[in-house]
């Protein structure tokens, strides 16, 4: 028979135990609610919308284009696949984004971004094919890549398109921030041809004023950019990416900004 100091050590002892696997029981929960409620990441995608059907504004100054629905898309995706993110999207130069991405003033580039040596960024996976044709007015004498040679060539400041253009034997070239600009002042008759990417080339030529010559210039891919290294970001994008490639969301925006233009 236990004798009464035996008892209360007992009980004592059973105390304890309740006590430690009560203890044990609330940090567990508190490391779950402190899991579940930790603040999403919120993400800066930079984005030049002066680039239909890539990336434009609507009448009252709204984003739309592929590159948008895209986004959208992913970061979408991203939060019902277990990621937390927020994001936000800020209009910018085209040929300021690289920087803005290399100072940290941003995370994401989607911006028709196709790739280029000398941008010193983290590519992702490639989302769509492209490349780089000339435009010249619909009523141009110019008929050929040849004929392009010593002529007045515009194109966006700080693009592949750009590259091309100064690479044209005897050209002079004039490059400015906006494409919207370069394509005004090629129906006015104060360049020669642009340079640009053939699905926006087409967006153009789909207005009766210009028309493409035959042949590209360069062919290539297009790419979303992060800061080199910054894995941590780009992997869930291309997880992300990998999935809008393979779903009919992907044919839906692409007839519905590229293939019906």
């Amino acid at each position: 028979m236990k004798t009464l100091n035996q008892l209360f050590k007992a009980a004592l002892a059973a105390t304890s135990v309740i006590s430690l696997s009560a203890c044990s029981t609330n940090t567990a929960a508190v490391s779950s609610a402190a899991a579940t409620s930790a603040p999403a990441k919120n993400i800066i995608i930079a984005i030049s919308p002066d680039y239909p059907p890539f990336d434009s504004l609507t009448a009252d100054g709204k984003l739309e284009g592929f590159d948008y629905d895209m986004g959208e898309w992913i970061f979408q995706w991203l939060n019902d696949n277990g990621y937390n993110y927020t994001h936000e999207w800020k209009q910018m130069s085209f040929d300021t984004i690289v920087s803005a991405i290399q100072t940290d003033q941003v995370d994401l580039g989607i911006s028709g971004f196709t790739y280029d040596k000398d941008r010193k960024v983290l590519f992702s996976d490639p989302y769509y094919d492209s490349a780089q044709v000339a435009v010249v007015a619909a009523n141009s004498s110019i008929a050929s890549l040849e004929d392009l040679k010593g002529k007045k060539i515009g194109a966006q400041l700080g693009t592949t398109g750009e590259t091309c253009a100064n690479a044209i034997e005897g050209a002079s070239v004039q490059a400015v921030e906006d494409m919207g600009i370069v394509m005004e002042t090629l129906k006015s008759g104060g360049i020669d041809a642009a340079i640009l990417d053939i699905a926006v080339a087409e967006n153009y030529v789909a207005t009766g004023n210009f028309k493409k010559l035959d042949g590209s210039l360069l062919d290539e891919n297009v790419y979303i950019i992060a800061k080199d290294g910054n894995t941590d970001l780009m992997n869930p994008i291309n997880e992300a990416l990998a999935a809008f490639l393979a779903s009919d969301d992907f044919n839906t925006y692409k007839a519905k900004w590229i293939n019906t233009k």
